[in-house]
């Protein structure tokens, strides 16, 4: 019989962000458990280690939940989480519920050419952008890989001067023109909150980070 606590598996980009949430908002049975976020350069692994976490931890709590959304992994996590009779957060990637589905489908709209930072991304863009993509080796891949990028938006969640300045450098890094939009933690603290505080569609956050 498992305990009355939840678990949140989720993706290493989130943790920084739900431990917040479970602090301000007093989520004292919440536990989290995350997975290497450097798996959405290689998201046909993300499901089987979602899978394997699942059912390590199914009879040591009450619920589970997942803090991915869809990922790129052409419905595999959907799969699962039909399967495994649990729930997921909504939308197709972090940058969409960040962001809020209209706000990220009219920044696409608008220019389709756009690359997206967060937090997470801006903190550690030396080793999963530049270092993954090998750009500290080989400087001339950078076109190759974002010439047809024409702007870098950053998707901030929290106000810090130094991150907003470390987008900028990625920005001029990478040749792309720099906006950012603050986000707060958008639908990942609405989506987070109706499912640990009841909160219905419509309500309104009472939370929001600035």
């Amino acid at each position: 019989m498992g305990s009355q606590r939840t678990l949140v598996i989720a993706c290493g980009a989130l943790a920084r962000e739900i431990n917040q949430l479970k602090k301000i908002n007093g989520w004292e049975h919440l536990e989290l458990t995350c997975i290497d976020a450097a798996l959405h350069f290689h998201p046909e692994k993300i499901a089987a280690q979602l899978r394997a976490r699942i059912h390590e931890n199914r009879d040591r709590y009450r619920d589970i939940y997942i803090a991915y959304a869809e990922c790129g992994t052409r419905g595999e996590i959907d799969k699962i989480i039909e399967e495994e009779g649990i729930e997921r957060l909504p939308g197709a990637h972090c940058y969409q519920f960040f962001a809020g589905e209209e706000s990220f489908a009219q920044m696409s709209e608008d220019e389709p050419g756009t690359f997206y930072l967060t937090d997470f991304l801006v903190r550690h863009f030396e080793r999963l952008v530049v270092r993954s993509l090998g750009l500290d080796r080989h400087p001339e891949l950078r076109d190759a890989y974002f010439g047809n990028y024409t702007r870098l938006i950053y998707l901030s969640q929290t106000s810090d001067e130094a991150l907003v300045l470390a987008a900028m450098e990625a920005a001029k890094f990478l040749g792309l023109a720099f906006v950012q939009v603050h986000t707060g933690y958008g639908d990942l603290e609405h989506s987070l909150r109706r499912k640990f505080d009841g909160l219905k569609d419509g309500e309104k956050d009472s939370h929001l980070l600035a």
